[in-house]
Parts: C-alpha cells; structure tokens; sequence
C-alpha cells in the first residue's frame, strides 16, 4: 500500500470512531502530514459538532504550513450548524489535500474541492474511493433520494427456517453473530418489525453496547394489536418508538400507547399499513436508514415492492424441517427466476461456525 493511501486507511479507521453519533451527518475522519509524519489527527465526533478536518487542525499545535491533509470525504464549504471546513484548511496554509470521496450533498458537490483549488491548494481526488463511499453508504443513500437505506436483517437455519414449527426460534445463532446484530444496530437510524414479531418474540429491539445509541423503534401493527404490556410499550418513555396503523385502529388503544409516550401515526386512508407510505415518512422524519428485523411477511413485501435496499443473512449450520416452519422471506413469492431479487456487491462474513451474507439489492432500471 502506498504511502497516502496509508493515511486515508487511517482516517477511515478515526472517521469509524463516529459510528452511532454523527447522523444525519456522514463519518469522517483526517489525517494532518508534515515531513512525513502525522502530526494531527480528527474525526466527526457528534451531529451538530465539528466535522474532522477543523477538529484536526484545531488540536495541532504545531505550525502546517504546507503541510499535507488526508480526509475521507470532501470538505465542506457552507455554513451549517459549523464553520466551513474549506476556511480553517486555507486559514492554516495546508498544502496540499487528498480526498478519498466527493460529497454528494446539492450543498457541497464539488464546491469545496474547487474553492481550495481557487486558493491555490492543491486537490487530490479518488484515495481509497471504493472505502470511503461504503463507509457513508447511508449518508450518500439519503442524500440522494430523500429516503431512508432500508436492509433486512434475518437469521436462518441451511433449509432456510427462521423457527421452528411451533415457533421456538432461540436461539439460531451463536452469541458471536448475536452480538454482530447489535453492532449493526449501532450503524442505523431506526428498527423496524411487524406486529408479528413483537406478539411471537416480546423483542426490545434496542442496542446493547454500551456506547452505542438505541435506534428508533418501528413498528406496523395495521389494528395496534401491541399488548400494552410489551417491552417495547413499557420502555417507550426511554427509546423512542412510533407505531403505523390503518383505517379503523381502536381509538382508546392509540389514546393509551401515546400515554404510554409511543407515537401512533394512523395511515387513514389504507386498510392495512402501506410499507411505502412508511418508508416515505421516515425519510420526512429525517431517518436516514431502517434496519429491519419484522419477519417473514414484512421482508417479502419490502423486497417485493421494491422498497429494500440491502440484506443481511445469518445462516447456521442447522437443519430443522418441516413444511409448517416458516422462512425469512414470504409472501406470494415470483413465478419464475428472471424475477428474482439480485444481489451485488456480496459479502460473506464468519462468527464462530455461523455465516453472515451481506448484499445491496440490484434495482431495476
């Protein structure tokens, strides 16, 4: 690996220190080199603070001019909840930047880059470009369609069962790939399930690490069929959740799950919750990605639709049969094999003897 490309690496492992804490903003993170030596370094620590380049050059002590600055995204040149990135990087006589990805924001795009060149500082483009763009997946994501990432997390068995027939489901998984599942959580905005799963599981639905954040919980229950002593019901004064119904929910149950300090919003004009409906608010709301662990039911009207965006897909080596066992993805299914969900950009990852599938969902053109 090449020199600068060593710095970017680094700066995408400081930009990964915001995970959980910056959105809706990206993850970034910068690198200051002098006399090929780090001397500063900086991470966009926490939404609404300073973004890395100003929180690197601040901390440095040392005079940069002419110094080489390494970041993982393209600075930023307008006035937002902080100063520009682009005045503290000219203001310090920085030599000479490399960006690993431009910015895909209406507000950036390219702006910060030729601004610096205006300067007479010189810009280098494209450093690690394939990692900085998967390190802001959601971001960009959002940025481009105003709608939130939405993937689909599962645990299944090698004949494809999410449970058993009479429904035991724990556990699938080893504790190594459970654990994952909360790192994932840690990485979106918001969960999401269906009445289904909360009425089978009692799940909690939050994040268990301990510097993370607990995401937004989601949940479509068409007739707010939730018992009221859910735990997502009785913890709704310490994580925020909002619940989709339809046409003709019972008045009383929404008026005591919003005592409760649940949001209900009723879709009044569907009989049962229209997932693009939901989709389409939560990017109004400003939720920027939806992990979602609802079920069989939830995952095949999301791919079907044409609403999800990625699958995550722990697989153990178990078997547990039976035609009455349900599977991860249900629904009416397709027809034939030209119909079915594509996956790209394939990963596979290994937690002790279990497997996780990562893939992004090809979209028709």
């Amino acid at each position: 690996m090449k020199q600068k490309e060593e710095y970017m690496a680094r700066a995408l492992e400081l930009a990964r220190q915001g995970m959980g804490h910056t959105s809706p903003n990206p993850m970034v993170g910068c690198v200051v080199v002098k006399d090929g030596r780090i001397v500063s370094e900086g991470y966009h620590e926490r939404y609404g603070e300073y973004h890395a380049e100003r929180n690197a050059l601040l901390h440095c002590e040392e005079d940069v001019t002419g110094a080489e600055l390494y970041v993982t995204l393209e600075p930023c040149c307008h006035q937002g909840k902080t100063p520009p990135c682009t005045d503290i990087i000219m203001e310090r006589k920085i030599g000479k930047v490399y960006v690993g990805s431009m910015d895909p924001n209406p507000l950036v795009g390219g702006k910060g880059v030729q601004l610096l060149r205006d300067h007479g500082i010189e810009v280098e483009t494209g450093i690690l470009e394939k990692e900085c763009l998967e390190l802001n997946e959601i971001f960009f994501h959002y940025i481009q369609t105003n709608l939130p990432l939405v993937a689909v997390k599962y645990a299944m068995t090698l004949d494809g069962r999410i449970a058993s027939a009479s429904g035991d489901s724990k556990w699938i998984t080893k504790e190594k790939a459970r654990e994952h599942v909360h790192e994932l959580r840690k990485q979106y905005k918001a969960i999401m399930a269906g009445i289904g799963t909360v009425l089978a599981d009692d799940p909690m639905l939050n994040c268990r690490i301990c510097e993370g954040v607990d995401p937004i919980r989601v949940i479509c229950d068409s007739k707010l069929r939730i018992p009221m002593d859910a735990q997502i019901v009785k913890t709704a004064h310490e994580i925020p959740t909002m619940i989709y119904a339809a046409a003709g929910a019972d008045g009383k149950k929404k008026a005591q799950l919003e005592k409760a300090g649940i949001r209900v919003i009723v879709q009044e004009q569907e009989t049962q919750v229209n997932l693009k409906k939901v989709i389409q608010s939560l990017g109004e709301e400003k939720i920027d990605s939806v992990l979602v662990e609802g079920g069989g039911e939830i995952h095949g009207s999301l791919i079907k639709e044409g609403l999800a965006d990625k699958v995550y897909a722990y697989i153990a080596p178990k078997i547990i049969g039976g035609s009455k066992a349900k599977g991860p993805v249900m629904g009416e299914g397709i027809r034939k094999m030209s119909q079915a969900a594509q996956l790209t950009d394939v990963r596979m990852h290994e937690f002790d003897g279990d497997y996780m599938i990562e893939g992004t969902i090809k979209k028709a053109r």
